[in-house]
């Protein structure tokens, strides 16, 4: 019998009834809120040679947006991936709605892929295949890199592996897995702590807002940075068990004591219903209404870097 895992407060995944009320029946019946499947994002152009040498040790950590839940962690000397998603289209038909920060064949050598959970938005196979870096994921997801696919390190939760100098903690989320119609739940979803020299970062993967944030942020104090999902949150009813929204997101940063806040999961592909240019609209204005500073609120182009090193950062 397959192993079926929980998040931490007993959830497990919707009821496939309910994703077909909200994918079908409410659509059908006009009770889906309707937004644009196109939207300007911005994207610039990243500086190749820059991004072609990871940062030596003592320099900090360079985090690169690709889109979506998709970055490049430079650190250390060593130059990691986290859920590549870099094709013009996920599952054949869900188009990108900006091109990746760094295309794929433009990529600095990849030391490990580091791959959140098994949805197809977060691991991209042929993406992973391409890179072909070994990868480190959740408990049961190397079920998918066989006959002759890079080398597969599973964790559970709490886990931890080394790239090198780097340091690779696998943490928990809000989440669920599924890749067919029969395997919900067989492999462990989650996020990561990326450990090096001068820097100490969070990737949460998918993830609904949780009391684990306030564990991650005990078990790791001084993250230099947070990078949290924003987007595809719309309709609430259904969403917020799996994806947080942005006013969820500020409250997840200020659970983890993270000095930095760093936005992605929006604007890339066209999930949910909210306009793809919403979730920084609503971002910005719940930051200001906790009159938070700036400084730590970053809002990248895709295809922008920061460099974090400590109580540092610097924006190229």
């Amino acid at each position: 019998m397959a192993v079926r895992y929980k998040n931490l407060d007993g959830s497990g995944p919707h009821p496939l009834g309910t994703v077909f009320k909200w994918a079908v029946g409410d659509k059908l019946a006009g009770r889906r809120r309707r937004s644009p499947e196109r939207a300007a994002v911005r994207r610039v152009e990243p500086d190749l040679t820059v991004l072609a040498t990871p940062p030596a040790p003592g320099e900090g950590v360079r985090l690169t947006w690709l889109g979506h839940a998709s970055w490049l962690v430079q650190l250390d000397g060593v130059s990691l991936l986290i859920d590549p998603a870099l094709r013009d289209t996920i599952t054949g038909f869900i188009r990108r709605n900006v091109a990746p920060g760094v295309p794929l064949e433009k990529l600095p050598p990849i030391a490990a892929t580091l791959v959140s959970h098994n949805h197809y938005d977060h691991l991209d196979m042929p993406t992973v295949l391409r890179v072909g870096a070994p990868v480190i994921t959740g408990l049961g997801v190397a079920r998918y890199f066989r006959h002759g696919a890079p080398p597969a390190t599973e964790l559970d939760w709490w886990g931890s592996t080394k790239v090198g100098p780097v340091t690779v903690h696998f943490v928990p989320s809000q989440h669920w897995s599924r890749r067919s119609l029969n395997d919900a739940n067989e492999t462990l979803w989650g996020g990561f702590v990326v450990e090096g020299s001068s820097a100490r970062v969070y990737h949460s993967g998918d993830t609904a807002y949780f009391d684990g944030f306030k564990e991650i942020g005990q078990r790791f104090p001084g993250l230099d940075a947070a990078m949290l999902p924003i987007g595809a949150y719309d309709p609430g009813w259904f969403m917020e068990k799996q994806h947080m929204n942005p006013e969820q997101a500020v409250q997840a940063y200020e659970d983890l004591g993270a000095r930095r806040f760093l936005a992605m999961h929006w604007g890339t592909f066209k999930l949910t219903d909210e306009p793809l240019d919403e979730p920084p609209q609503r971002l910005d204005a719940e930051w200001n209404r906790r009159q938070l500073p700036r400084e730590p609120l970053h809002v990248l182009a895709v295809g922008e870097s920061l460099t974090v090193r400590h109580d540092t950062a610097r924006q190229g």
